[in-house]
């Protein structure tokens, strides 16, 4: 589409035919590929030394913020992406937000959050700036839009004052997280309340595609930070049976959880339910923050003596396994009649690998990991053959 001077900021059809990704969005979730190499590599380092929960707690605030800043852009571009000037400088503003908040994710881990709540805030800006618009040239939706400007900037002054109160040290580190989590709550309340006038007019097959694309983006993280793993190894010439075994145990866990994923027809579902259309998209959050950077401390522990145990090691891979596997089921059942993951098997499968780890200190991550791959794998092929028998080509 060309770049047009200045046009009216209109609500787009619900039913337009073959709505893809705009070169703009895809721009926009590559700048997010660094917040997110960011925050993963800051737990990865946590886990190795042996701090799995302290570094967890840092990286799904940090997530929250990185997370949230994509949903809010997304589901506005669904609705209103005009493709003007306007429209793309004050999106390039919100990029230029996550990469400030990418560049302050290490200093959170000694409780640094100035340089995260900076780039948060400019991206905010932007994203008013854009409901401020809609509201102002879209008359049929404007009570909508403004209640989202208005929520916004409020909930933005809380985390300010969130900030500031945590920095001199008024709140406790305990309030704090207090305060963090009602502040996040009422952050998910935005949208369910600035639609009550009227709901905007998001394109389901868009938005489908627009949350499988950031999948493939995290995915392609997990690949990234199991290559630095990898990397370390060959540095170091520790190749061994284990680091082999993890090696491709990771591959196949990459393949898998990427067929698992896009087996089920979210853009139709969505389509046919918009009602449940909040817990499918809040539901990501975890499968988002599953998809972490685990693989790269066992891979990294094949060829080094991490302070972090196996026990704890193989723990961080079954749980971002076992958490993408039970989320993926939950947030398609409000919206799919029938899923395709039964959950029986989605059970059964998330049950083993919760289970594996506790052979760790007897086996080694290695044999963990590679029973982990093994159980998705045939997750995958008893879906795929009980789906064929039921809809015969």
């Amino acid at each position: 589409m060309s770049t047009r001077i200045r046009i009216r900021m209109s609500a787009r059809p619900i039913d337009e035919p073959h709505r893809a990704a705009s070169q703009l969005e895809l721009l926009f979730d590559l700048v997010f590929v660094v917040a997110v190499a960011a925050a993963t590599a800051q737990l990865a380092h946590h886990i190795a030394d042996g701090h799995a929960w302290t570094g967890l707690a840092g990286f799904l605030q940090v997530f929250f913020a990185i997370w949230w800043a994509w949903m809010n852009f997304t589901w506005f571009a669904s609705s209103y992406d005009t493709d003007d000037v306007a429209y793309r400088l004050l999106t390039m503003v919100q990029m230029a937000g996550v990469l400030v908040l990418a560049a302050g994710v290490p200093a959170t881990a000694t409780g640094d959050y100035r340089a995260v709540a900076a780039g948060y805030l400019v991206m905010r800006i932007g994203l008013v700036t854009q409901w401020l618009r809609a509201g102002l040239e879209d008359p049929a939706r404007r009570r909508t839009a403004f209640r989202y400007a208005a929520g916004i900037t409020v909930l933005q002054v809380g985390w300010v004052g969130w900030l500031l109160l945590g920095e001199t040290g008024v709140l406790s580190p305990g309030t704090r997280t207090v305060c963090f989590l009602a502040l996040a709550a009422a952050e998910l309340a935005v949208p369910h309340w600035a639609e009550r006038p009227g709901a905007t007019t998001w394109h389901p097959h868009h938005i489908a595609k627009r949350y499988g694309l950031f999948t493939i983006i995290l995915l392609g993280e997990s690949v990234l930070a199991a290559i630095s793993g990898v990397r370390g190894a060959l540095q170091a010439a520790e190749i061994s049976a284990a680091f082999v075994t993890i090696a491709v145990s990771g591959l196949v866990l990459l393949f898998a959880t990427w067929w698992l994923y896009f087996l089920e027809p979210a853009g139709d579902g969505l389509r046919d339910r918009r009602e449940g259309s909040y817990l499918w998209g809040y539901g990501h959050f975890g499968i988002f923050a599953a998809l972490g950077a685990s693989l790269e401390v066992a891979v990294e522990d094949t060829g080094h003596h991490l302070p972090a145990s196996p026990l704890l090691i193989s723990y961080a891979v079954a749980a971002s396994v076992g958490v993408f596997l039970v989320l993926l089921w939950l947030v398609h059942v409000p919206i799919v009649a029938r899923t395709v993951l039964r959950p029986g098997a989605v059970s059964a499968c998330a049950t083993v690998v919760f289970l594996l780890p506790l052979a760790a200190p007897w086996t080694g991550v290695a044999v963990v990991v590679a029973g982990i791959a093994a159980a998705c794998a045939l997750l995958v092929a008893f879906t795929i053959t009980l789906e064929r028998k039921r809809s015969p080509s």
